[in-house]
């Protein structure tokens, strides 16, 4: 039996049903961190489920005998034909890697140039806040913004500073600066090169805004390690109409609302024992595919 429509199906549930699952969840809140791996590793499985598949449809003999059955004896076998169709299936997946590496880099490179651009500006108008430790730029409406990358920035407008007790403002550096030291715009460029290769599935459009919304609740725990969740609460509510420019990661924004009732609500983290299934989970799922299916040519 060809293991293809088998590997097929199973890219289809994970890519379609399991991001409802998921997003009905309360514990990814609980832990973001552990969050963002679920989601990746929920790409990463049709991915290569979709990988295999290809493998199997130019090799008609492959079966679901799986590599731990009889995969172990098979090195060096396959017909010359077998050897060709073969060829035609690492040819797929080749262009399946280039097409994400394409997204990344593609959704990395205009967002390093928006930032250049942007550094530049702050150059001219913004003055550095040994205070802060922070560049502060005149403009009247509450914001704080990182820009990432080999020259960070952590900017706040003028007129966060003179809404914000000084408490408040370290609060929202220190969320800033949870950003630029987890390099969390290179997670979005991996989200994003996810829905670079898989437009218009569920999988592709809720994984780029969860792991969005996942990194800023991060940030805030990072935040409340040094600070009192009543102090970053009260700056998220006043720096909620902030925004940023492209390429930047900002305090405020559309998903303020959602983290105020997480930092007010009870600091649970997620069960032990809940951490250590979706962490197997995390690892199973994506090497499923790969123990359960032998590749063509292998047979």
């Amino acid at each position: 039996m060809n293991a293809a429509p088998a590997l097929l199906g199973y890219a289809a549930a994970v890519g379609t049903l399991a991001p409802g699952v998921l997003l009905r969840s309360h514990w990814p809140q609980r832990s973001p961190a552990l969050a963002v791996v679920a989601w990746f590793t929920l790409g990463v499985t049709v991915l290569v489920s979709l990988s295999l598949a290809a493998l199997n449809l130019a090799g008609p003999h492959a079966h679901l005998h799986g590599l731990l059955y009889s995969c172990r004896t098979a090195l060096g076998l396959g017909s010359s034909a077998d050897g060709a169709l073969m060829g035609a299936g690492i040819v797929f997946c080749a262009v399946l890697a280039a097409a994400y590496l394409t997204g990344f880099g593609a959704y990395a490179v205009r967002a390093r140039a928006a930032r250049a651009g942007h550094r530049d500006v702050l150059d001219k108008v913004g003055r550095r806040s040994e205070r802060l430790g922070a560049v502060v730029v005149e403009h009247a409406v509450p914001a704080a913004y990182c820009l990432p990358g080999r020259r960070p920035r952590v900017v706040v407008s003028t007129g966060a500073v003179g809404l914000l007790s000084d408490v408040e403002l370290g609060a929202v550096v220190e969320h800033e600066r949870a950003h630029i030291r987890g390099r969390h715009h290179l997670v979005l460029a991996a989200a994003h090169a996810v829905a670079w290769v898989l437009p218009g599935t569920p999988l592709a459009r809720h994984l780029r805004e969860q792991v969005s919304l996942l990194l800023e609740m991060v940030a805030d725990d990072r935040a409340l390690r040094l600070f009192p969740r009543s102090t970053l609460a009260s700056a998220m509510f006043s720096m909620a109409s902030g925004e940023a420019p492209h390429g930047a990661l900002a305090a405020g924004g559309q998903t303020v609302l959602i983290r105020l009732r997480r930092v007010l609500g009870p600091g649970r983290s997620a069960r032990p024992l809940l951490r250590c299934w979706v962490g197997t989970t995390a690892v199973l799922a994506p090497v499923l595919p790969v123990l359960v299916v032998c590749p063509a040519g292998l047979a």
